[in-house]
């Protein structure tokens, strides 16, 4: 723990706004994200353990924090959260101790990161490189890293939702993977309406969790995020499907199609815009029915909060992206 220590103190010796304030957002946005990094950075330093390790931990809490109600908001540039009785140690009597020494004593995780004799678990130094310890005390390699996640988080869904993002993070080499794109071809004939919520009958009364936007056959499908492949094939609702996880826990979620584009597979990074599939109207049966309704895709999204998965509307979202598609397409044409 000594050695640690002394390392962790050599290594800190949207369209519909007006442009102006766009341009506000923007920096603030790439302020926060080199904040955060050099935080990564840091721990990286430290521990051995790719940076983009830490990203995804924080990613993944973040958005947990955003959804939870029984969680506190982030105060810092960090979304990490670690409960009192983790941070203070379990036999700890004082919850909300901040000293090192007796948080050391009774096996507790929080640390003095930023050198200021205080382990304070709103300070993103000393969240970092606590987090940063324990995920060294199991190995800095990939199998033993997983191993850490399960054993602090004791879900295996969140260990993998963390390992989706690891992959994405360390192809892409940055933070700023915010951006979206419409599901099908904006030059497409397509037309949608907010469907979600709506009555299904087929296979039992239940709510249609999704829109449907109807196409013409063949019309290509495309990833609206960047994400990790979670699941490919088929299902007796939802035929020839594609399920996607992007950075921010929601599960986009691709159903009814022709099939899929050549060489996606499950485990697979997507980003904005790839085709992974066409408009089809498969389902309503075995494997290969189709043909039981007009061709369309069945968009859906679901968030995971750490406990449970649920469903919402991705109306709004779709309207959004295809705004904001449409603006980038007239902006591209203004300056050729």
């Amino acid at each position: 723990m000594r050695t640690f220590v002394s390392l962790v103190l050599t290594c800190l010796i949207v369209a519909v706004a007006p442009f102006t304030v766009f341009g506000k957002e923007a920096s603030k946005d790439e302020d926060i994200y080199e904040q955060r990094m050099e935080l990564y950075k840091k721990a990286e330093a430290v521990s051995l353990i790719p940076w983009y390790y830490f990203a995804a931990i924080d990613q993944y809490e973040r958005n947990i924090r955003l959804v939870r109600r029984d969680l506190p908001k982030a105060k810092g540039a960090l979304g990490i959260y670690v409960k009192p009785e983790i941070w203070a140690g379990p036999l700890n009597k004082n919850p909300n101790d901040t000293n090192p020494l007796t948080i050391s004593q009774f096996g507790g995780l929080g640390m003095d990161g930023n050198g200021d004799g205080v382990a304070d678990p709103t300070n993103d130094e000393d969240v970092i490189f606590s987090i940063a310890r324990f995920l060294q005390s199991y190995g800095t390699d990939h199998e033993h890293l997983k191993i850490a996640l399960w054993e602090y988080y004791q879900r295996s869904k969140t260990v993998d939702l963390i390992l989706g993002k690891v992959k994405i993070y360390k192809k892409y080499g940055t933070l700023q993977l915010d951006n979206h794109a419409f599901p099908v071809p904006l030059r497409a004939n397509y037309t949608y309406k907010d469907t979600w919520g709506d009555a299904r009958g087929w296979g039992g009364r239940r709510m249609h969790e999704g829109t449907d936007i109807f196409a013409d056959y063949g019309v290509p499908v495309r990833a609206t995020c960047y994400g990790i492949i979670e699941l490919k094939g088929w299902n007796k609702y939802g035929g020839w499907r594609i399920g996607i996880r992007d950075i921010n826990n929601t599960y986009h979620y691709f159903a009814h199609l022709n099939g899929f584009a050549a060489g996606i597979e499950e485990g697979q990074v997507v980003e904005p815009g790839m085709v992974i599939g066409s408009v089809g109207s498969s389902g309503y049966g075995p494997p290969g029915t189709a043909g039981k309704f007009p061709p369309h895709l069945h968009y859906g999204m679901y968030k995971d909060n750490g406990y449970t998965e649920w469903s919402f509307d991705p109306y709004p979202h779709l309207k959004m992206w295809e705004r904001m598609e449409k603006i980038k397409q007239r902006k591209q044409r203004d300056h050729k």
